[in-house]
Parts: C-alpha cells; sequence; structure tokens
C-alpha cells in the first residue's frame, strides 16, 4: 500500500493535488491491479512546516518522502512518482 499525503492550508490545493493523485492511480491500476493507496490531507501548518518550505503551494509525500513541493506537479510526474514507489516497496 502507498501511503500519500498532500500537504497546503488550502483547501482548493489540496483537492487539486488529490484529483491528480487520482487519476495518476487509476492508470497504474492496470499494470498493477493489486495496488492500493491511502491518501490523507495535512491542513496543520506544524505538521506541514516539518515538511516543506511553503504552507499554501502545495506538498507531495508519498510513502514518507516528499517528491514535489511548492507547485502542482503533472499527472505524468505523479504518476512516475507513484510508479517508483511501487518498485521500491517490492524489493
Amino acid at each position: 500500500m502507498l501511503v500519500i499525503k498532500i500537504l497546503s492550508l488550502g483547501v482548493p490545493e489540496r483537492y487539486a493535488v488529490r484529483r491528480l493523485v487520482t487519476a495518476a492511480y487509476q492508470e497504474l491500476l492496470p499494470e498493477h491491479p493489486g495496488l492500493e493507496i491511502q491518501i490523507s490531507e495535512v491542513s496543520d501548518s506544524t505538521e506541514i512546516g516539518r515538511a516543506a518550505l511553503t504552507l499554501v503551494l502545495p506538498t507531495l509525500v508519498v510513502n514518507g518522502l516528499v517528491v514535489c513541493t511548492g507547485r502542482f506537479p503533472s499527472k505524468q510526474e505523479v504518476a512516475g512518482w507513484l510508479q517508483e514507489a511501487v518498485k521500491q516497496e517490492k524489493r
């Protein structure tokens, strides 16, 4: 199971990144049919501050690793990060 955290003070920012993650996940399912993800959204400024330099712009964390901060990633980028996390889990 991939554990994904979306960090941002802004609800619209978290929502947009959640949609990107969900779309990328759907693309990976045919290749990895048993793949499960757990998505959580973090809006606590203290917790966000531990992982990111910006509180408003989104930060994406996959399995404890900050993969993107301070911008909106593309769906292809998110799919690549999820794919890499799947490879790491299989090791």
